[in-house]
């Protein structure tokens, strides 16, 4: 039989991305200003449509990156190339607007909230672009909050530049050989020297960067030791470091050397994913950087870039879960079972995998726009003390529990097109494989845990966030908290045992367990949020909005994670022996 003869199998297409989306519409409609969300809302229908059009046209021409060390002549050029995709991908988001929207601030607070959808309806075909973009958007904060007046003259418009022939890409280069979250031993030196720049004082730095993501920006934020090795990361500072020299070339003069800088490519990275992103290792001999911010405070000042980052980690995963919800969705519509009596649509079994998965997705995408509205907020400077302790405990808590959570949803996602969501040609294969990078990128799980515990050092941390989650619960009106009144006890509950398990002192064993239950509890309770406007509102969707958060608390794991919570509160010194045993042998004993 030939190919084209017998059955085919009907090939499923995706509809505008924005308009299709049970959330994140819904999501903007319920938070932004009439006015504001009137605008965006045109914008982001328009880039619903360019998601399931432009974008995958332009995916389809990226490649992974390459770097050529050596001429012919044998002279050392670190020639990095990258794709015609992936620089199509870079100007197209900057076109969009990230990370200039968050700057403009046309709309305010509300407008972390609109850079974010664009985020989500992006990603799915972005090819990880919002790798650099997110370190672009970073590094803006850093410069806005701490550069010299000549870097927020000359390089901060280039960072938020809506003109790619204009504008600047940034990453940030943190991790080095001795540890990757720990910068506490790093060994790159940053020396004064007798020059002077119009960015201040001149540094030479000499290292090794062991991860340099987005190693075809223009500029990076690095730390560097200006202190002691003893002082660990207390004698680390951050510069601004020109990828090549001179950092604004006169328009005729010939595109500078990539060696120019004295910044050395040893070789990229061999991933599992995020195979498009130029990520090397890089020696650093006497390159040229210009403080930023204090003398040895640079961990201090560069912590805007990490919080802004987690949050793209969030909200990129979570968009990609959208990608692949929506591929697994539209197939079920066209694709036929019992004898083509039946579409998948149809089948009960199979609906309500599809519903446990989209669960997952509205509980994702309400806590992690619920970090970003507060991220808006608190740039804007009208954010409460209570509103930006929260924002401590969750941009931590979003990026580890989307990284979590949202890998699994995705293979759930893959297994409901069959044999055909196996193959590469769907593109689940590589938005999982990009996903679980962010299980690791900016901080491992057990790292972002311990961020929390510091970030709840001060008690009225975690008071500002169970009043805000009690708060919440007593908002609800009464017709709706009868029907709902099984979870909002049990979510209380979980209020109540979270309390318990981070009063000092915290349990060893606790932080990575309590970490899934803020994230189950905050879903829960911005899932609340919703049903209770949905309902008060009168929305269509308003008896969905009620069912997603009942099954939110009942089926979506707060329960399970509240008991490993609850175990590992009460676990002690045995347990932890236990754990060294179980892994190492008896041997572990020693250890301890």
């Amino acid at each position: 039989m030939r190919v084209e003869n017998g059955f085919q199998i009907t090939p499923y297409t995706l509809d505008n991305a924005y308009l299709t989306d049970p959330v994140i519409r819904s999501i903007l409609k319920r938070t932004l200003p009439t006015h504001a969300f009137n605008e965006i809302d045109q914008d982001l229908t328009r880039l619903g449509h360019e998601a399931v059009t432009t974008l995958p046209e332009i995916g389809a021409r990226v490649s992974p990156p390459q770097v050529v060390q050596y001429d012919q002549w044998g002279r050392r050029i670190d020639d990095l190339q990258t794709s015609e995709g992936w620089r199509e991908l870079k100007a197209f988001t900057q076109k969009e607007g990230i990370p200039a929207i968050a700057y403009e601030r046309k709309h305010q607070e509300h407008s972390r909230s609109y850079l974010f959808a664009k985020v989500m309806l992006m990603t799915g075909d972005a090819h990880m672009i919002f790798c650099p973009i997110s370190m672009t958007d970073g590094s803006a904060r850093v410069l806005e909050l701490l550069g010299s007046p000549t870097m927020k003259q000359k390089v901060l418009p280039r960072l938020l530049s809506r003109d790619p022939s204009f504008a600047f890409t940034a990453g940030q280069w943190m991790t080095e050989r001795p540890g990757g979250s720990d910068v506490s031993r790093t060994e790159t030196v940053a020396n004064p020297s007798s020059e002077t720049s119009e960015f201040g004082p001149v540094y030479h730095l000499d290292g090794f960067k062991w991860f340099s993501s987005a190693t075809d920006s223009n500029i990076s934020v690095a730390l560097a030791r200006t202190g002691t090795p003893e002082q660990g990361s207390r004698g680390l500072s951050l510069f601004l470091i020109p990828l090549r020299l001179p950092l604004f070339p006169e328009p005729s003069a010939p595109k500078p050397s990539p060696t120019s800088n004295n910044i050395f490519v040893h070789r990229l990275k061999n991933k599992i994913g995020t195979i498009p992103v130029p990520t090397a290792e890089l020696s650093l001999e006497s390159a040229e950087g210009y403080l930023i911010g204090q003398l040895n405070q640079g961990v201090k000042s560069i912590t805007p870039v990490l919080n802004i980052t987690r949050l793209y980690s969030a909200a990129g995963t979570v968009g990609g879960l959208r990608k692949c919800l929506a591929i697994a969705t539209a197939y079920a519509n066209v694709r036929s079972i019992n004898q083509g009596k039946q579409l998948l649509a149809d089948n009960a079994l199979h609906v309500s995998h599809l519903a446990s998965i989209n669960l997952v997705y509205r509980g994702l995408a309400h806590m992690t726009f619920g970090a970003i509205r507060l991220l808006g907020k608190a740039e804007c400077g009208v954010a409460s003390k209570e509103e930006l302790d929260r924002l401590k405990i969750l941009t931590p808590t979003a990026k580890a529990f989307v990284a979590e959570l949202a890998p699994a949803a995705m293979e759930d996602a893959m297994s409901c097109l069959g044999g055909l969501g196996y193959m590469e040609e769907t593109g689940i294969g590589r938005l999982i494989r990009d996903a679980l990078v962010e299980k690791i990128w900016e901080g491992t799980i057990t790292v972002l845990a311990l961020d929390v515990v510091r970030a709840i050092r001060d008690p009225s941390a975690m008071i500002s966030y169970v009043n805000w989650a009690k708060s919440t619960i007593d908002s609800c009106p009464s017709p709706l908290k009868e029907t709902i009144a099984d979870q909002l006890t049990a979510l209380g509950v979980a209020l109540d045992d979270l309390s318990s398990a981070y009063t000092q002192p915290i349990a060893t064993l606790v932080p990575r367990t309590g970490i899934f239950v803020i994230g189950h509890v905050s879903a829960a309770v911005y899932l609340l949020e919703h049903a209770i406007w949905s309902h008060t509102t009168g929305q269509a969707e308003k008896d969905v909005d009620v069912e997603v958060f009942r099954r939110w608390v009942v089926d979506g794991g707060l329960i399970k994670a509240l008991a490993h919570m609850n175990r590992a509160k009460r676990a002690g010194n045995e347990r932890v022996v236990g754990n060294q045993a179980i892994v190492f042998g008896n041997s572990a004993k020693a250890r301890l």
